[in-house]
């Protein structure tokens, strides 16, 4: 039997083919066969019922377990966000004494408040790209005036900036990750998709890169 997908004969599409996230929250749902099967295991008699019941319980607690996994590692991109904000401040006010930046860069700044708990993942997408519109306008100050890059104080302020956006995109792959194994637990027959059906339960959307990102990735920087 040949292969399903062969990489050496099968269609290719030379053009290439960008990809996005589709955000779409799908609920879980079961058919009529789970709650047949579900009956059938008391109709085996007692002991059936009470394992598969109990596989429930657990399943239910596990699955809770890792919806408050998702919460952590939202919370810890929210920290860093948060962190990342303030540092974004500090270093436009020390660029600011020696270059005056536009008015738009203190409107980012100021839109992109401190002092967020608990951002919805809209909420939290929204932050992150403010705070990159904020970090190329103050990086383009820096780009017209180089010599800006030798204060100690702004070259200590671009190392934290730097740190802090790497410690944001490593949160958002521990968080993607968590929610893709939700998404896949949740699919899993019977105990845990029934028990994801019964307490309505949807896939959650992983982070989602803006479409500034996606265009800045694009261009050619060297």
């Amino acid at each position: 039997m040949a292969n399903a997908l062969d990489e050496l004969d099968g269609p290719i599409r030379e053009e290439g083919r960008d990809v996005n996230v589709i955000a779409k929250q799908i609920p879980v749902t079961v058919g009529a066969g789970s709650k047949v099967f579900e009956v059938l295991l008391w109709v085996l008699g007692i002991l059936p019922g009470l394992i598969f019941l109990f596989m429930k319980i657990n399943a239910a607690t596990y699955l809770r377990q890792l919806e408050q996994k998702i919460q952590h590692d939202a919370s810890q991109i929210d920290n860093y966000l948060e962190q990342r904000v303030q540092i974004l401040k500090n270093l436009a006010k020390l660029v600011d004494k020696a270059v005056t930046l536009d008015k738009e860069t203190y409107i980012a700044i100021a839109e992109a408040r401190s002092g967020n708990t608990h951002l919805s993942d809209d909420e939290r997408i929204k932050l992150g790209n403010m705070t990159e519109n904020v970090n190329a306008k103050i990086n383009l100050a820096l780009e017209n005036y180089p010599d800006l890059k030798s204060h100690k104080e702004i070259e200590d302020a671009i190392q934290q900036n730097a740190y802090l956006q790497k410690e944001i995109t490593a949160a958002r792959e521990v968080y993607n990750d968590t929610v893709n194994t939700w998404n896949t637990q949740i699919q899993v027959w019977p105990t845990k998709m029934i028990v994801a059906a019964k307490n309505g339960y949807t896939t959650r959307i992983p982070y989602i890169a803006s479409k500034e990102v996606k265009e800045q990735a694009r261009e050619v920087f060297f």
